[in-house]
């Protein structure tokens, strides 16, 4: 499958610590409650031996695919980035038109968005109606709740 993704250096090294958690914290405990189980005798009747052993296969699962995200991840190079127009890791202050409600947002890889912290994804059709423009520019997106109309005010660097 090897998808390249796209990661700032704090949502790789996040990744990277959810691979140590799960490889050297939930691992041997899983294989701790497994031999346990194990102890308790019969195996073709035993319950908790069979519920250790499929949450055993879902963590190697997960541990499987955190390895191949990290290994197929980029870093993005925040040096070459053009802070004159909306870009990925953009920090972008909207003015709405219509309510003249200002709000700023952050433009991130898919994996690193958070609307609570106001991170948007890069795929978001807000982010995409950005991506390009420059402070000053009027754009006009189509949500799922109709058309906004914002004003870049302010793309900051991050």
């Amino acid at each position: 499958m090897n998808e390249i993704k796209y990661y700032t250096k704090e949502g790789l090294e996040k990744l990277k610590s959810e691979l140590e958690q799960l490889v050297h914290i939930e691992r041997p405990n899983i294989s701790q409650q497994i031999a346990e189980a194990r102890d308790k005798g019969d195996l073709s009747e035993n319950a908790e031996y069979d519920a250790a052993k499929n949450a055993q296969g879902m963590l190697e699962m997960r541990i499987s695919k955190v390895q191949e995200l990290i290994r197929n991840a980029r870093l993005i190079d925040e040096s070459k980035l053009d802070n004159s127009r909306v870009l990925i890791l953009s920090t972008v202050k909207l003015k709405n038109l219509k309510t003249n409600a200002v709000m700023t947002y952050m433009l991130v890889p898919e994996n690193e968005a958070d609307l609570k912290a106001a991170k948007l994804s890069v795929n978001s059709p807000i982010a995409q109606g950005l991506l390009g423009k420059s402070v000053g520019e009027t754009v006009e997106i189509s949500i799922p709740a109709g058309k906004i109309t914002f004003e870049i005010v302010e793309i900051l660097i991050r």
